[in-house]
Formats: structure tokens, sequence, C-alpha cells
């Protein structure tokens, strides 16, 4: 038996453009791109039917309450940061591969070791366990709220919002 993947809906009608909301009734439709599968979404106003060359079509609603899913998280992409930051002073950068390191303790890609004082600030001692490496990061001491604006910024940057 053959697997076939089918994209998850567009959300939006592919004639006005419009976004389709939870609960409206829309029309979709497969399409046949050579070697993939196209899927196509219409609102019940624009729906003519199914174009020509469609392998089939099917009504349905729009699921309430559905939040768009980000894309997964490519932990590879974070250890590149992470390291292409070691050494940077500039306080954006800095607070920038703090919240790096956190999200990579949280994902489990760094192990937090040991906290230390360095000249006033307190300094994360943390461990890759895939190299052994270990690697210091400088706590900036953000806020709660510098804390969330600057992991915005990281989802930001790496088009994960």
């Amino acid at each position: 038996m053959t697997d076939y993947q089918i994209q998850a809906s567009t959300r939006r009608c592919a004639v006005t453009g419009r976004e389709l909301l939870p609960g409206e009734v829309c029309y979709s439709v497969l399409i046949d791109e050579g070697s993939s599968f196209a899927r196509a979404d219409y609102s019940e106003a624009a729906w003519q039917g199914p174009p020509e060359g469609s392998l089939g079509f099917w009504k349905g609603r729009i699921a309430a309450g559905h939040k768009p899913r980000r894309p997964p998280i490519d932990d590879e992409l974070l250890m590149e940061c992470f390291h292409r930051l070691e050494g940077e002073l500039e306080p954006g950068r800095l607070s920038f591969r703090y919240v790096l390191a956190l999200l990579l303790i949280r994902r489990r890609r760094l192990r937090l070791e040991d906290t230390r004082q360095d000249g006033g600030q307190e300094v994360l001692c943390v461990r890759c366990p895939r190299t052994g490496d270990r690697l210091e990061v400088i706590d900036p001491g953000l806020s709660d709220e510098d804390l969330e604006a600057v992991q915005d910024e990281v989802f930001r940057v790496l088009g994960w919002e």
C-alpha cells in the first residue's frame, strides 16, 4: 500500500484569497502535480465545482479553535546560532544567546551543570551531551518582560512565529 502526503488546509480561499473562518463550510480539491499532490481550499461562495484535472474533492468545515501550528523547531539551527554568538558581548546578542541556551536546555540539547559568579554577573556552565563540550553563557539579568521579548525575537528571526 502506498502512503500519500496531503497538505493540511491552507484556511484560505484559492479564488478570493480570503481567510476561511472556523466553522465555515468549505470545499477542498486534490490536484495531481506530477510527483506530488496539491490541495486547494474554496469558500462556499466561490465554489464553482472541481477544477479541470482534479482527482477528487470533498466538502467540510474549518475546525473551530484551530491555532496555526508553528513549524517544528530545528535544534541544529538553534545550536548553530548559539555557537555563532559565542564571545559576543553586545547586549542584544548576549541576551539572544542566553535565550537560545535556555531553549536548548529545555530541549535537552544542552545540560546545565553549574552556575558561577564572574565580575558580578552570573554565568551558566552548560555541557553538550553529544560532543561533551563545556560552554559558558553569561546571564544578562533580563526581567520577565525582557526575557519574553527576546524569546519572541528569537522565534521571529528563526521564522517560528
